[in-house]
């Protein structure tokens, strides 16, 4: 038999155009912040209080890199609660090519398992802390937050493709690619 016929159909995203997925989503998540930051805080604190300082920017720029790793560690931590073998499951790597690092689950589990997965790191190191930024007047960590959507593109793009499956199909990570088998 075949390996596809052994791991079900095959739907992959192209990096390349997953990158510049990632700039769409990025422009997105900074107007749907940046406005709302501004008109709520234009105003109300000194201009050089809502940039920051040199050391809240350094700091962050610091905490990307560390958030990077964070990012696929969420992901393998939410798989590895779905998956039945848990986190026997889930390796780590890192594409040299692209320079980007991947977490990977090597058995099927139900799609909105995955779903929630694939969105967790967007959710906790993106959506929060620019939600939290709103709240407390914070550009850095607003930033922030807009730089881990975006850094997420990928994982919205693979989940939107899951949203046109049937739900009680199980989906399998692919091993080496951006990208997952079907077996309905």
């Amino acid at each position: 038999m075949e390996e596809n016929e052994v791991k079900g159909r095959k739907v992959a995203i192209d990096i390349v155009k997953a990158n510049i997925f990632a700039v769409a989503i990025m422009v997105v998540a900074a107007i749907v912040f940046l406005v709302p930051f501004f008109w709520i805080w234009a105003g109300k604190k000194p201009i050089g209080e809502l940039l920051g300082g040199i050391g809240n920017w350094g700091t962050a720029f610091i905490l990307m890199f560390v958030g990077i790793v964070v990012h696929e560690l969420i992901h393998g931590l939410t798989w590895a609660y779905y998956a039945k073998s848990g986190w026997k499951s889930i390796s780590f790597g890192v594409m040299w090519k692209l320079l980007t690092p991947y977490c990977h689950c090597d058995e099927p589990m139900h799609i909105p398992g995955y779903m929630m997965g694939a969105m967790m790191p967007c959710i906790i190191l993106g959506v929060i802390p620019a939600i939290v930024a709103l709240f407390i007047g914070s550009l850095p960590m607003l930033a922030w937050g807009i730089f881990f959507i975006a850094a997420a593109a990928g994982d919205i793009w693979m989940t939107w493709l899951l949203t046109k499956e049937n739900p009680k199909s199980m989906v399998l990570d692919h091993p080496s690619e951006a990208g997952f088998y079907i077996i309905d």
